[in-house]
């Protein structure tokens, strides 16, 4: 007979349930206001773990001072509802006191992977991620613990941090997982009006359009970042902030030619909402 999921947000509840679970456990950190992406992470730690934990915290820290905490979206009760449906065991819902105690001033910062792309035009936010993520991995102590390839730099962040600090964690990156016009699921698509979703659409078009010039043969960076910036232009309601070809392990620009394994990413506004995507190549 299926366990009851266990809801817990203090410290102690949450020692208490997770004493009750068998390992491996898999663990899944989400900012809540789930979707098909989150519960794909679910599904696959269900699948490889024996206990799968879920932790919802929208972490004040990663947010910039004109970024959107206040209105970025929360609805417990329906990601609750979602979390039974895929057969999770444990939901952590600490709050923001539980995480940061008054006084609070000790920070996890990963130095260079965090300097270009998202942490070029977002100072701070990977300081926050770091540190939250290495606030919870202490707390639950997982296994495996699985992250989206939508947030391509964050997850090459906590892969560096994990290893770096000895976490005994497996990190798995799964899927980006995509709306039928291929836009990239996210909790900030609920922000588009109906054209701007409509055009977001675009940031997937443009990936194609230099993942096909890469299949063709075209190597160099500059060319493939240009094939990315020509389809973005030609849709009016996209403002873009950058494009990306990129080291796949160092996240550094490449200057000449793709020879191995590659991240073309890119951020753009639509209205006022920020969205960001990815593919690898090579």
């Amino acid at each position: 007979m299926p366990r009851q999921m266990m809801v817990v947000s203090t410290l102690e509840e949450l020692a208490a349930g997770l004493g009750l679970l068998d390992r491996p456990l898999g663990f899944v950190p989400t900012m809540g206001y789930l979707h098909e992406g989150h519960l794909s992470l679910v599904r696959r730690a269900r699948e490889e773990c024996k206990s799968v934990a879920v932790s919802i915290f929208v972490n004040p820290t990663q947010f910039g001072p004109n970024e959107d905490l206040s209105k970025y979206p929360r609805d417990l009760e329906q990601d609750l509802r979602l979390l039974e449906s895929v057969d999770v065991d444990l939901v952590w819902t600490p709050s923001p006191e539980v995480m940061y105690p008054p006084g609070f001033q000790t920070w996890v910062e990963v130095e260079q992977v965090s300097l270009p792309l998202e942490g070029a035009r977002r100072p701070g936010h990977f300081r926050g991620v770091t540190t939250v993520v290495s606030k919870l991995f202490n707390a639950v102590q997982p296994q495996k613990a699985y992250f989206g390839q939508k947030d391509a730099q964050q997850a090459a962040v906590i892969r560096q941090m994990t290893g770096d600090l000895n976490f005994p964690i497996d990190i798995v990156v799964c899927p980006i997982v995509r709306e039928q016009d291929g836009l990239a699921m996210s909790s900030r698509n609920v922000y588009l009006s109906p054209d701007e979703r409509k055009a977001a659409a675009v940031l997937h078009q443009a990936l194609t359009a230099a993942r096909s010039a890469y299949e063709k043969g075209e190597r160099r960076a500059d060319a493939l970042r240009q094939a990315m910036k020509d389809v973005l232009g030609s849709e009016p309601l996209a403002q873009t902030q950058y494009v990306s070809c990129a080291d796949y392990g160092t996240l550094q620009e490449l200057q000449e030619r793709v020879t191995g394994k590659a991240l073309l990413s890119m951020a753009a506004y639509f209205g006022k909402t920020r969205l960001i995507d990815n593919e690898v190549i090579g």
